[in-house]
C-alpha cells in the first residue's frame, strides 16, 4: 500500500505514521510513504503510483489534503486507485472509503472543555479523552467507478453509504 503524509503537519501526521506502520507491520503489509506538501507533489505522487500500483492508498487526516479532498478523489478515480482515509469530508468528495473519528462528537466535547474555561478551570487541568465513536463511510459511486463490488457484509457495517 502507499501511504500520503503531508510533513509540515509532523506532530498529528508522525503519530498516525507510525501507528500506520505499525499495523501495517502486524498484517505484514509493505507501506510505501510519500511526501506531499503542495498540489504539484499531490499530481506527481498519484502519478508514479501508476508504474506500480499499490493495492491502496491511505491519506492521512490533514487540512492539506482536506483542502485539496476533490483533487485526491479526482485523481484517484482516474488513476483507478483505491483510496482509503479518515474523514468524512474526503469520502464525500469521492475517495473510496474512510474510517475515523465522529468529528461531531470530537467538536461537541471540545466545546464543552472550552466552556470551562471562563468559568474558572484551568485548561491544563482539563481532562483530555480518547475518542470513542468512528464511523465507517463508503462511496459507491466510487466503487463502481473503480469497477469493485463492496460486499453486501461491509455494505451493513457502514455508518453511511454515499450512493
Amino acid at each position: 500500500m502507499a501511504a500520503l503524509w503531508d510533513p509540515i503537519n509532523a506532530i498529528s501526521q508522525q503519530l498516525t505514521m507510525g501507528e500506520t506502520l505499525i499495523a501495517a507491520a502486524r498484517l505484514h503489509l509493505l507501506v510505501r510513504i510519500i511526501e506531499v506538501q503542495t498540489r504539484e507533489d499531490l499530481d506527481r505522487a498519484l502519478a508514479a503510483l501508476q508504474s506500480a500500483p499499490p493495492d491502496a492508498v491511505l491519506v492521512l487526516a490533514d487540512t492539506f489534503f482536506l483542502a485539496n479532498a476533490g483533487r485526491v478523489a479526482e485523481l484517484a478515480v482516474a488513476q483507478r486507485l483505491p483510496v482509503f482515509g479518515t474523514g468524512r469530508g474526503l469520502t464525500e468528495a469521492g475517495i473510496l472509503a474512510s474510517y475515523g473519528t465522529d468529528i461531531t462528537v470530537v467538536g461537541r466535547r471540545s466545546a464543552a472543555c472550552v466552556q470551562r474555561i471562563p468559568r474558572g478551570a484551568k485548561p491544563g487541568e482539563l481532562p483530555v479523552g480518547q475518542p470513542t465513536k468512528f464511523k465507517l463511510l463508503i462511496n459507491l459511486k466510487t466503487a463502481k467507478a473503480l469497477g469493485l463490488t463492496i460486499p453486501q457484509s461491509v455494505l451493513l457495517r457502514a455508518d453511511e453509504v454515499i450512493h
